[in-house]
């Protein structure tokens, strides 16, 4: 794999939302079908102040070749390729986000397969600039969504309930893909570890930004066209094919997994948890193993909530069976 220095300047702190400088973190692996749109997209932001750092997990196909072209016709100050850790896309793109080296105002997550709306880090930074840079910030929205061929699909759900930890505790609102954050919001990760156990990056961030008692901004307006394919990783839960897909895994357990490696992740990271959240944690955790009465009681404690009656019907199913 070449390696190309990354000489961009750096605007931290700057107090110009034009000058601001964003790191576009996209981990790739196969990507070759794809991923020269999306890098199109990313070179015609209007937002301009913008490095790429691709780390790639072991591409076996042109992926490599298709980087390596884009970085001599841009530069190197705008595009860095590292070697990612080979264990997965969300140890990829944790260990990118805690990668040292990387310097910027704002980071963006990037997929190797979508299309970006021409202002999606200039909407993504408009926003961020508003938030004081100690509080932790997260900007992520709804999608549009589209075939292997470009064709629409339509959306992803339409969310309109506030983001909160106890929505977090058992929903992730938006992919990674939408998700644009400040440093605050970096640190947590950091903190956190590449090598911490999660189902999710972006469910991650959500959980550690709402539970820091930072701020998050779902943008009900897409920015960004949402590829559906057969390598999809993860898919949008839009259909409903992908809503029988998901109670499946509550029957097989998989959302019980996934609970159980995010409160342990949450429990390290306790002491940066805003009290009030420390006691939600604590009540969730509790009740998942308590009679159904108690259950039931401990969970209403805890204020849980997903963000549509569909979401809360599958989340009462999940407690009731105790597969939560």
């Amino acid at each position: 794999m070449t390696i190309i220095a990354l000489r961009r300047p750096s605007y931290v702190h700057s107090n110009n939302v034009c000058l601001a400088n964003i790191a576009v973190l996209m981990c790739t692996y196969n990507g070759e079908a794809f991923l020269a749109e999306q890098l199109n997209s990313v070179e015609q932001q209007s937002h301009e102040h913008w490095s790429l750092i691709v780390s790639d997990d072991g591409s076996r196909d042109a992926t490599p070749e298709i980087l390596q072209a884009y970085a001599d016709r841009w530069g190197n100050d705008r595009l860095k390729v590292v070697s990612g850790p080979g264990t997965g896309f969300v140890a990829n793109f944790l260990s990118l986000t805690c990668r040292t080296d990387i310097s910027a105002d704002y980071f963006a997550w990037c997929d190797q397969d979508d299309i970006w709306n021409q202002d999606k880090l200039q909407v993504a930074t408009h926003w961020l600039q508003t938030i004081p840079a100690h509080i932790p910030a997260l900007y992520c929205g709804r999608t549009e969504l589209i075939s292997d061929i470009g064709a629409t699909l339509g959306f992803s759900p339409l969310f309109s309930l506030p983001p909160h930890f106890s929505n977090a505790l058992v929903q992730s609102i938006a992919g990674g893909n939408t998700m644009v954050f400040n440093s605050a919001a970096r640190d947590l990760i950091v903190e956190a570890g590449s090598k911490i156990e999660v189902p999710s990056h972006d469910w991650w961030i959500y959980q550690l930004v709402t539970g820091a008692g930072g701020v998050v901004h779902y943008d009900a307006e897409p920015k960004m066209l949402y590829r559906q394919h057969d390598e999809n990783l993860i898919g949008s839960n839009s259909s409903w094919a992908a809503r029988l897909v998901r109670l499946k895994m509550i029957f097989q357990g998989r959302f019980y997994e996934w609970n159980n490696q995010n409160i342990c992740a949450l429990e390290a990271m306790e002491h940066c948890l805003r009290e009030e959240h420390r006691a939600t944690l604590k009540c969730f955790k509790n009740a998942r193993s308590q009679t159904l009465f108690r259950r039931v009681s401990g969970f209403q404690s805890a204020g849980l909530y997903r963000q549509t009656v569909l979401g809360n019907l599958g989340l009462i199913l999940a407690i009731l069976l105790k597969k939560i």
